[in-house]
């Protein structure tokens, strides 16, 4: 059961991941240099659509994985062995990323123009960056810390 949980598990973050990738190192760009929004925002409203549900499927099996690996939900948080550090760790990416999250939805992309357009580039940047991490913090726990 844990191999089908890690495999949806790897699925989501290869779309969520690769999606913000793309936005990142090529739509962001385009939209920087010609100085319109319209296809940023078009690849936003469509990646939604995928990225999220893929979130949310990370979230549901990354839950699962962690209680599997330390059913004791307070033993996630005593940082006292490699799965409690890289459990808090991504728990720790998962609290930025969504407040980063909430950030651009609730303030940057309601006031979003070509004015405004470098600061949205900076929680872009961000959430592409916490994405990247989750997968690196998600390899230590194959190899540990050491």
């Amino acid at each position: 059961m844990l191999n089908y949980i890690l495999i949806l598990h790897l699925l989501g973050a290869t779309v969520w991941t690769g999606g913000h990738l793309i936005l990142t190192l090529v739509v962001l760009p385009k939209a920087l240099s010609s100085r319109n929004i319209d296809g940023l925002m078009q690849f936003e409203q469509l990646f939604e659509r995928v990225g999220m549900p893929a979130l949310v499927l990370q979230i549901i099996t990354g839950l699962w994985m962690a209680y599997q690996l330390l059913p004791n939900i307070a033993a996630w948080f005593k940082l006292d062995n490699d799965f409690s550090i890289l459990i808090s760790l991504k728990l720790l990416l998962l609290l930025m990323t969504v407040l980063v999250a909430l950030h651009a939805r609730f303030y940057r992309i309601p006031r979003l123009s070509i004015h405004t357009l470098k600061g949205f580039s900076i929680n872009i940047i961000l959430v592409t960056l916490f994405s990247v991490a989750f997968v690196v913090v998600g390899t230590l726990f194959r190899t540990g810390l050491n």
